[in-house]
């Protein structure tokens, strides 16, 4: 008896033990996978991890001039293509399933934001709201540590900010698609939309008169960047002092595709217009400098006298407009106007941008 016992005891002893080992080489099989080791009852300890350094992504958006013909082609017709979808009442287009997008707002924001928003949620996606109290850009963080973090947490990034070297700085240290949302130098989401509007009512782009009556600011640089690869005659109307910027004239002239003209008189340069474009006389940050814009851009208001001059021409506006200065409400209301169809083919355009960014 004693020894059938002993051998009880010896086998549960060996049983045991097996059991042990086996934990054992379980828990050492975790440590290999996970990093993580039991070093007490109760305790962890932690093994630093090898973590691969994300790779720089080199697809953005943040200028129209980054692009090829074919290539905005290829984007004006997706967003025309993806707008006929949504207006069909289809909705189950959802290649975003799963996704997230970070939205940067340093500037005040409707149309930009409720675009960007509204699309990336129609095509099954996430965006998620980072507003000035948020996000200082260069100031209470760098914009290199921001944009490291974000692409971490996102797949794609949009920003609508005040200094066009943020947003390449953004990009440049970016591991995923960053969108220029606009800044104080240009604003291509804007003018693709655009593009396609003018595609949409004229039929074609390609040698079409547009004349922009008011400030040469960042929608100018915009339709100056389309110019250098898309064939338009371009006008911009300004006073002597608000000429748009230098170098990004000189580009698209050198280009040598389209014709670009800088006139002082708006009533000779609409003349033969296909398009007339009117923007805000003082844009976000200039508000301090309303008043003096108003004297300095006297003359400058597109009205019905100068549509009638252009019988056959579309009246375009980014919005928002200050009825009754750059122009009036009959130009804003009239047949012509085709201001909120602008507005709309911001979101499509934004859409065929953020599928081509992320591939879908």
């Amino acid at each position: 008896m004693t020894s059938i016992q002993g051998c009880a005891v010896a086998t549960v002893t060996a049983t045991t033990t097996t059991v042990r080992a086996s934990k054992a080489r379980a828990a050492a099989r975790a440590v290999r996978s996970h990093g993580v080791r039991r070093a007490a009852r109760g305790t962890t300890t932690t093994r630093a991890m090898p973590v691969g350094e994300p790779v720089v992504c080199e697809q953005h958006f943040l200028r129209l001039d980054d692009f090829t013909k074919e290539e905005l082609w290829a984007l004006i017709e997706r967003a025309a293509s993806e707008k006929k979808r949504l207006q069909s009442g289809d909705r189950s287009f959802k290649p975003f399933a799963g996704k997230t997008m970070a939205m940067i707002f340093a500037k005040q924001s409707l149309r930009t934001r409720v675009s960007f928003e509204t699309g990336f949620k129609l095509l099954g996606g996430s965006a998620i709201y980072l507003g000035p109290d948020d996000i200082s850009i260069g100031k209470r963080e760098a914009t290199k540590d921001i944009s490291r973090v974000l692409s971490r947490y996102n797949d794609i990034i949009m920003a609508r900010l005040f200094s066009h070297n943020d947003i390449e700085e953004l990009a440049h240290n970016a591991s995923v698609p960053v969108i220029n949302g606009l800044t104080d130098y240009n604003h291509p989401c804007q003018i693709l939309a655009d593009a396609l509007t003018i595609y949409e009512c004229l039929g074609k782009l390609e040698g079409i008169k547009i004349v922009y009556v008011g400030d040469g600011n960042n929608i100018v640089h915009s339709w100056l960047n389309l110019a250098r690869v898309i064939p338009i005659h371009f006008v911009c109307a300004c006073p002597e002092e608000y000429t748009p910027d230098e170098k990004t004239l000189e580009e698209a002239r050198a280009a040598g595709i389209s014709t670009i003209e800088i006139s002082h008189d708006p009533d000779e340069a609409v003349k033969g217009a296909d398009v007339i474009y009117s923007d805000v006389w003082a844009s976000m940050g200039q508000k301090h400098e309303a008043e003096q814009r108003k004297r300095d851009f006297q003359g400058f208001q597109v009205d019905g006298d100068m549509m009638r001059a252009t019988p056959n021409a579309i009246f375009m506006h980014c919005l928002p407009a200050e009825r009754g200065l750059e122009c009036t409400d009959e130009v804003l209301e009239a047949d012509y106007s085709v201001v909120f169809q602008q507005a709309e083919n911001r979101m499509h355009a934004q859409n065929a941008v953020m599928l081509k960014l992320l591939n879908c």
